[in-house]
């Protein structure tokens, strides 16, 4: 399943607006583990990208294609830039604090 257009063009505009450059990236393919097969363990499928400047690493291995995993690297990546430059918490971090609230909650019901 291949990356629509739109959406490579608006992680390239997120990239170059956060300025991130595609000459900046030290990117690496990793041999896949995990559920999968044969097929996945003999790839190399997993996405390893650091950034130079701010020395930001991401590691991906989501799907079973290098594309895909390239694409999510380069979004993950952004968050992370995007997350420590400007201080906004991404929609992951977000998520585990309100997991954290609600195990909070469950565990004052249940000590009463």
């Amino acid at each position: 399943m291949p990356i629509r257009l739109e959406k490579e063009e608006e992680l390239t505009q997120r990239m170059l607006s956060l300025g991130i450059l595609e000459k900046d990236l030290e990117e690496q393919f990793i041999l896949g583990s995990g559920r999968g097969g044969q097929k996945l363990q003999k790839s190399h499928s997993c996405v390893y990208l650091k950034h130079i400047p701010s020395g930001i690493e991401v590691k991906c291995h989501k799907e079973r294609s290098r594309e895909m995993n390239r694409f999510f690297a380069r979004r993950e990546l952004c968050d992370k830039i995007e997350e420590s430059l400007l201080g906004r918490k991404s929609k992951k971090m977000l998520l585990q604090e309100k997991k954290r609230k609600q195990k909070k909650r469950r565990e004052r019901r249940q000590k009463i």
